[in-house]
């Protein structure tokens, strides 16, 4: 390959922050992204996906998606909606994840928009548009083209990938991308997507081809080791938060990612219920897209690991699937000791910040967050030791025993 052939790669996210992933790659012959994510965290890194791109959405000719994940996927409908129309490559477990997530991604920024057009009309501030809408998620999913772990696939000229599994959620992969030499050897980059780890309880050990010329790959724990936990120790450290929720006879109140994390999150309470060695009580998923997400989960049981036990979680006794508003508000009339996973996973949008203004200020109240929380995000106020929050316009005094337990963390 010509010098002057050279691919010039640029990064348009996930640096210098954990969120926005994505990478473009350009040649003479073709434009491609390796993912196209929404940023995540503080106000500043938020606006981040109301600015434009950095590049022309109709000079791209294919996206390559990782996985499901939205600081991977979140900004594909944007994309769609300012001009790209070529196909968009991912697993096919991938595909079926983000057509759950994208529409919920985009009734988040809806709802949110909404109520804060509200708040700009009373005080005369002009109105704002949500990133995209429903009908942006709708058209980006008809671009999705399925292709198999190892299987080659031909995305442009002189280009070809394949996917190998990231062990990391249902579908991630790792991008083997291979690009005609000219003559001369082709060149063999890597992007490692998210990988791992390797304990994962619904997921296969991470794999990835050997003897490339570049690889590009994440780094969010780069800079401190992980703790090396069994699901066997993850699932007896958790019992210690559920029994001490259930001593204090009030609800464990857990903000949890929809996808992947809740589905852990049940399969651990399951076996921990069945063994006796917490009390068995209600567990309620208040969340439409972790009931989807569980959903597609179930029909891909066969392709992760403890599949078997999975189906047997999601169709225990103990646990209860809340679809509309009403049966999640009427969730807090409850007394005693139960359980609630609701999204979001940093407590920034969806049901759980109604379950917080229900339960911080009572004392026998337990929120467990179940994993990292970035800088801005209420679960990582709530983990600084805020005393008082502001809830959906309410300061709400907190009260409750507020713990991290970051051992679910993909």
């Amino acid at each position: 390959m010509d010098r002057d052939q050279h691919p010039v790669l640029r990064f348009h996210g996930a640096t210098r922050c954990v969120t926005g992933s994505c990478y473009e790659i350009e040649t003479p012959h073709w434009r491609l992204l390796i993912d196209c994510g929404l940023f995540q965290g503080s106000k500043s890194e938020r606006e981040l996906n109301y600015g434009a791109f950095p590049f022309s959405p109709d000079a791209i000719d294919a996206v390559i998606l990782t996985h499901a994940h939205i600081d991977h996927s979140g900004l594909l409908p944007k994309l769609v909606k300012l001009g790209f129309l070529g196909p968009i490559y991912a697993t096919a477990a991938t595909i079926d994840l983000c057509s759950v997530m994208l529409p919920d991604a985009a009734h988040i920024q809806e709802t949110e928009v909404d109520y804060l057009n509200r708040r700009n009309a009373q005080r005369g501030r002009p109105l704002v548009e949500p990133i995209y809408r429903q009908e942006d998620a709708a058209a980006c999913m008809h671009l999705f083209r399925a292709a198999e772990y190892g299987d080659w696939t031909t995305a442009a000229q002189g280009l070809r990938f394949r996917f190998w599994n990231a062990g990391h959620l249902l579908g991630s992969s790792s991008v083997e991308l291979e690009i005609d030499g000219g003559g001369r050897s082709p060149m063999r980059i890597v992007f490692s997507g998210d990988i791992g780890p390797g304990h994962k309880l619904l997921q296969t050990d991470p794999q990835g081809p050997s003897a490339v010329d570049y690889l590009v790959c994440e780094a969010t724990y780069g800079s401190r080791d992980r703790p090396d936990v069994s699901p066997d120790r993850r699932r007896w450290m958790l019992g210690d938060v559920v029994r001490g929720a259930a001593r204090a006879n009030g609800p464990l109140i857990i903000p949890s990612f929809a996808v992947e994390r809740t589905q852990e999150l049940l399969v651990d309470l399951h076996l921990l219920m069945q063994a006796g060695e917490v009390p068995r009580a209600p567990i309620f998923v208040d969340s439409p897209l972790a009931t989807r997400a569980s959903a597609i989960f179930q029909r891909h049981a066969n392709e992760i690991e403890n599949g078997d036990v999975l189906r047997q979680a999601l169709i225990s006794a103990e646990l209860r699937f809340t679809d509309t508003v009403e049966q999640s508000k009427a969730i807090n009339r409850l007394t005693g000791f139960f359980v609630v996973i609701a999204a979001s996973g940093m407590c920034d949008a969806g049901r759980i910040r109604h379950h917080l203004k229900a339960n911080l200020w009572r004392k026998n109240a337990t929120v467990m967050m179940a994993g990292y929380q970035v800088q801005g995000s209420l679960g990582r106020i709530l983990l600084d030791g805020a005393r008082r929050v502001r809830i959906q316009g309410e300061e709400i005094e907190v009260r409750a025993n507020v713990t991290l337990f970051d051992l679910y963390s993909a």
